[in-house]
């Protein structure tokens, strides 16, 4: 039987209802992007949950931003992924007002490497 997962964000579905999807991987990438995407303190009943990647938007687009987004975002990603997913490497760099996130990840439960990449305008 084939798994199905829900569509993050969540989206109403052909038939009205919620939309499902059946690609672990996407679904993976999806509540990864949900992490990085998500204001700790914005989830009332969960609020350490998130990596504050928008907050960084006011800081400078420099080395000391790289570092800080590379160690923030393999933090949160271990910390709320972690019983899914390895975080083997996280790199960051930026190009003008754009910031590059490449995740390098493995799936636990089929070792198999894969990658997600994030553009974030600054």
């Amino acid at each position: 039987m084939e798994s199905r997962f829900l569509r993050l964000p969540f989206a109403k579905g052909h038939a009205g209802g919620l939309a499902e999807m059946s690609d672990p991987d996407q679904h993976i990438k999806d509540k990864m992007l949900q992490v990085l995407f998500t204001i700790p303190g914005e989830r009332v009943n969960l609020p350490e949950f998130g990596c504050g990647l928008r907050d960084l938007v006011f800081e400078g687009s420099n080395e000391v931003l790289a570092a800080t987004v590379q160690y923030t975002v393999f933090r949160s990603l271990s910390r709320w992924m972690g019983e899914e997913v390895e975080i083997d490497r996280v790199t960051v760099f930026n190009e003008e007002e754009t910031l590059y996130i490449q995740i390098f990840y493995r799936r636990l439960d089929n070792r198999m490497p894969s990658s997600l990449e994030v553009a974030y305008k600054l």
